[in-house]
């Protein structure tokens, strides 16, 4: 992997108090903890055309941000923005599902796990600007994909498997806790996080932890810590009572992109601007349009999404209304499987427009785009947009795009092409996917197992 230039690290995370200059401009990022209406996030766009420049994101953890604001209206957005009374996150980022306590097919309901977290943490300082825990009571949409410090997945009703650093997936496995252990050894972990630094991460105190690993009692690793200190007591997975092994080993996250049925009748139907990002004038029409249907409730979540509440009718008249529009509302739409950062001009450090990209992409790869990956079109090798490694990775550079497979942005790519040529390099590659794949064979792994040699072939056009 090549190491990224100081000036192209993934930085500081912008707040509404702090927020983060960009190519368009100041971007401020409202985080919130519940759901709000369609009126309070159509007065949050129009706040948006009032001291910005009227494009409005929602991050792939499902964070609203504003953007194109200056020095003198950014103070002011966010003293409207508090005076609208908003759910709004302080402090310390813990992440729950966003059907949390809504969903009949959870293992636990994490929400009072996470109030306990976020109000014990308040005291910590010198934390990492981007420390994230999530905890996850599994049900129809899980985090499973999220990057975490610190992750909480419930194997039982009052058991939680507790892994740090990455991804659910590759994420090392610390301990299997009791409930009433949780917050104690979590706070544990983020005091250790907190007296290393404020650039220690959750893999920083991995070492010694073997990947997956599902022994609850192993020594004590080099970064100091053991899965039994501060008295933890641990608990085997296949000795809970009430556990079965379905409880254990959990699918991963599925598409938010979906109408979904959850407990006393309700309904939630997700809805997402292509690549993240919309006018807030378009924001607005389906704000406007979820009010005139009775849905009450909505909240911003992971893959760019909005989940909107309320009855079946409605939630199927709402994603009518909103595929008639331009937005993503199906799983089936190319553009969900792709995952392009603001790039240029909207980003300082991106050389190339990556939504023209993207947008050519859900057309030239549509065949292959079937959610077994997500396509990166990134617009410098920070790779914002999807900080894992991906199956398929195009990145701006000085004078061209760099094609990536099975690795990060900044990872040594396997081709160029120019900007002008990417669409059909973008081709080609769907091309020689399309004739290897093999029956039953998803994309991703079709992608793997062509590699990279052949892959450059394909995308310079050599036989």
């Amino acid at each position: 992997m090549t190491a990224l230039p100081s000036t192209l690290q993934r930085g500081a995370c912008p707040a509404l108090s702090a927020p983060m200059m960009t190519g368009d401009g100041l971007l401020a990022r409202i985080s919130l903890i519940e759901a709000i209406s369609p009126g309070q996030l159509a007065e949050i766009c129009r706040l948006s055309l009032k001291h910005g420049n009227g494009m409005v994101d929602i991050s792939a953890r499902g964070n609203l941000q504003v953007r194109g604001l200056s020095e003198i209206s950014a103070p002011r957005l966010d003293a409207d923005v508090r005076g609208m009374d908003l759910p709004l996150r302080e402090g310390l980022a813990v992440e729950v599902p966003p059907l949390a306590g809504m969903d009949d097919s959870e293992i636990a309901d994490p929400r009072p796990l996470v109030e306990a977290i976020r109000d014990a943490a308040r005291g910590i300082t010198g934390l990492a600007p981007k420390m994230a825990v999530v905890v996850d009571g599994g049900g129809l949409l899980r985090l499973s994909d999220l990057l975490a410090d610190i992750r909480l997945v419930a194997v039982g009703k009052h058991d939680w498997k507790l892994l740090l650093g990455g991804a659910e997936q590759s994420a090392r496995i610390f301990n299997v806790l009791r409930e009433t252990l949780v917050v104690d050894t979590v706070m544990d972990l983020l005091k250790r996080l907190a007296s290393l630094g404020n650039k220690a991460r959750g893999r920083d105190l991995t070492s010694g932890l073997a990947v997956n690993d599902t022994a609850p009692h192993t020594p004590t690793s080099s970064s100091g810590l053991s899965r039994g200190s501060a008295g933890v007591a641990t608990v085997d997975p296949s000795q809970m009572l009430g556990t079965s092994p379905s409880m254990t080993t959990r699918n991963a996250a599925a598409s938010p992109f979906e109408l979904l049925t959850l407990s006393d009748g309700l309904h939630a139907v997700g809805i997402g601007p292509a690549f993240g990002q919309a006018k807030a004038e378009h924001l607005i029409a389906l704000c406007d349009e979820a009010a005139r249907l009775g849905i009450q409730s909505l909240k911003p979540a992971f893959d760019h999404s909005l989940l909107f509440f309320g009855t079946g009718v409605a939630c199927r008249a709402l994603r009518d209304f909103a595929n008639d529009n331009g937005f993503i509302a199906s799983a089936t739409d190319p553009r969900s499987h792709i995952a392009a950062c603001s790039g240029s001009p909207a980003c300082n450090s991106a050389t190339i427009a990556t939504h023209e990209i993207a947008a050519a992409a859900a057309v030239e790869c549509a065949d292959i785009l079937d959610g077994s990956f997500k396509l990166h079109v990134t617009g410098c090798p920070k790779g914002c947009a999807h900080p894992q490694p991906a199956a398929l990775a195009l990145c701006g550079t000085a004078d061209s795009v760099s094609l990536i497979a099975q690795g990060k942005a900044a990872d040594q790519p396997f081709a160029f092409s120019s900007f002008a040529d990417t669409n059909a390099t973008l081709r080609r590659l769907a091309d020689l996917v399309g004739s290897e794949r093999r029956p039953g064979e998803n994309s991703a792994a079709c992608l793997a197992r062509i590699g990279s040699d052949r892959l450059a072939a394909a995308a310079t056009g050599r036989p």
